[in-house]
């Protein structure tokens, strides 16, 4: 698949080749749904926790005696039933981990990237870096070459590089900067456009070819 390569002020340089393998993988929408609801359940801490009436404190005596008072029976003011009593049927710790082979999370992510390269989302760039990192500088970068659009910045590297275009992106609500190595399902499918520096192209084809 060609694609037309931008530089920085949104103009149009020369086209390159995306490699196949990656960019025109077949699309496989439910192993890309099964991917995304692995990655938000292995993010979810699992610390939640109620009090069972064997935890609550309080309760040590019976209420009142069994019979003649014309009361329904009791044994504790720590039932369910009660006013501060103990929670039945509600969350306790766990793990929510869930587990999915590394060759099924990779052709996720080629599934991800086939379908953005196929909705000419992916915006491939000439070099991506700013002399100094300032959100106003980024902010006009962006709106060169994705416009309005929220964007994934996908870096191939960390260096200094990164560290700016990092810096730079860390103010704006509709813009993220990543490396290439931690690309993830769920950062693909949320922000708009893609935009790949030519260096991140090669990164993507090692790393998922």
């Amino acid at each position: 698949m060609k694609v037309d390569v931008y530089n920085l002020a949104g103009e149009k340089t020369r086209t390159v080749e995306l490699p196949a393998q990656v960019f025109e993988a077949p699309i496989n929408v439910d192993l890309m749904h099964q991917a995304y609801v692995r990655q938000m359940a292995n993010a979810r801490l699992g610390t939640h926790q109620t009090k069972t009436r064997g935890e609550v404190s309080g309760g040590g005596r019976k209420p009142w005696r069994q019979k003649g008072t014309g009361r329904a029976r009791q044994g504790s003011t720590r039932s369910p039933i009660w006013v501060g009593g103990g929670k039945v049927h509600t969350p306790h710790p766990r793990s929510y981990y869930q587990r999915m082979p590394k060759k099924m999370r990779r052709a996720a992510l080629r599934s991800a990237l086939s379908v953005k390269a196929a909705d000419a989302e992916i915006v491939v760039v000439e070099g991506f870096d700013v002399e100094e990192p300032k959100t106003r500088v980024m902010a006009g970068i962006l709106n060169n070459l994705v416009g309005a659009d929220s964007a994934l910045i996908l870096m191939p590297q960390k260096d200094e590089k990164y560290a700016r275009v990092m810096r730079s992106a860390s103010n704006l609500p509709d813009a993220k900067v990543l490396l290439a190595a931690y690309i993830n399902i769920r950062d693909l499918l949320k922000y708009d456009k893609l935009v790949l520096p030519l260096e991140t192209v090669d990164v993507l084809a090692a790393h998922l070819g």
